[in-house]
């Protein structure tokens, strides 16, 4: 049972050094990381449109 406290003690110990980010900081960099999932959903679903149709133009004839 020592060891589990000494071993949360050691977490919070740890977590008091941690250097946690600004709000507006995690804004930004969340919003950042939202725009290029958009970007390459879509440049990834522009692809799959494109091969789509032109296989199925091909296996159509």
């Amino acid at each position: 049972m020592k060891s589990v406290v000494t071993f949360f003690s050691e977490v919070r110990s740890e977590l008091s050094k941690v250097t946690w980010p600004k709000r507006n900081e995690v804004i930004r960099l969340t919003s950042v990381v939202f725009l290029v999932s958009v970007v390459v959903g879509l440049y990834v679903g522009g692809f799959d449109y494109l091969f789509t149709t032109v296989l199925t133009k091909i296996l159509i004839k």
